[in-house]
Parts: C-alpha cells; sequence; structure tokens
C-alpha cells in the first residue's frame, strides 16, 4: 500500500480519520493525499455563485493544508488537492487520479440524518475502485 487519500472537513469524525491515517500511513510507509471538497450549489437566483459564500473554496484549502501539517508532524508524506463539486464524486476522482490504494473518512454518527440528506461516506464506499476505510 503507497498511497492513502483522506477525505478531510472540519467534523470531529474528520479528525478521528486523520489520527487513524497517520497510523497507518506511518505502519505502510505509505503517502498520503489529503482532499476536502467545497460543495456546489444548484443554481438558485442570478448574482449566487456556484459555491456556497459561508462555504468557500478558500476554506477547503486551509483545512487540506491543516489535517496536511498535523501528519507531517507524524512523519508523513502529503500533498493536499482540493476541489469544487459534489464531495463523494469529488473524493473518489481524486483517489483514481494518485492511484490510490486506500481512501479513509470520518462517519457520522448521525445515520438517520445521512439517511434523509446523503452520505459522502456511503457515497464514496459504493462507488470507489479502491478500499474504504470508515472511521468512527
Amino acid at each position: 500500500m503507497k498511497t492513502i487519500v483522506l477525505g478531510f472537513d472540519d467534523s470531529p469524525e474528520a479528525a478521528r480519520a486523520t489520527q487513524r491515517t497517520a497510523e497507518l500511513a506511518k505502519a505502510l510507509d505509505a503517502r498520503v493525499v489529503v482532499t476536502s471538497v467545497a460543495p456546489i450549489l444548484m443554481p438558485a437566483a442570478r448574482g449566487i455563485g456556484p459555491h456556497d459564500p459561508t462555504d468557500p473554496p478558500e476554506r477547503h484549502e486551509t483545512l487540506a493544508r491543516d489535517a496536511a501539517a498535523l501528519l507531517q508532524e507524524h512523519g508523513v508524506e502529503t500533498e493536499c488537492v482540493t476541489s469544487l463539486g459534489d464531495p463523494g464524486d469529488a473524493i473518489v476522482k481524486v483517489a483514481d487520479a494518485h492511484d490510490a490504494d486506500l481512501i479513509v473518512l470520518g462517519m457520522t454518527d448521525h445515520r438517520h440524518l445521512a439517511r434523509l440528506l446523503g452520505s459522502v461516506s456511503d457515497d464514496v464506499a459504493h462507488h470507489a475502485h479502491c478500499d474504504v476505510l470508515l472511521v468512527h
């Protein structure tokens, strides 16, 4: 196993996934590609941009850099990739582009809310072309 993709946001679950990713990357001498995705908005009105102004791409760039810095503190080689789009699709595309062996994501304990709104972890688990580790 040489490449792990970490899907990261600012949730407690993502923080736990980052810790698990550090442990795995160290044990397997793998590099980590950290990705954070700014979701796109469906067109709603004139003048509204493609992303939520309260959740801009720049915020996701900062999140990815912060997660990468934590991994680097553990001696893990990292790369940051951010994008704009559907988070589940974007994470799978990043994994494919980097020939990832594993995707690591935090998984929420709010199953009813995830079922109603859709879950990034479920989406990735069903569409990834590599193994997926969901961290509680």
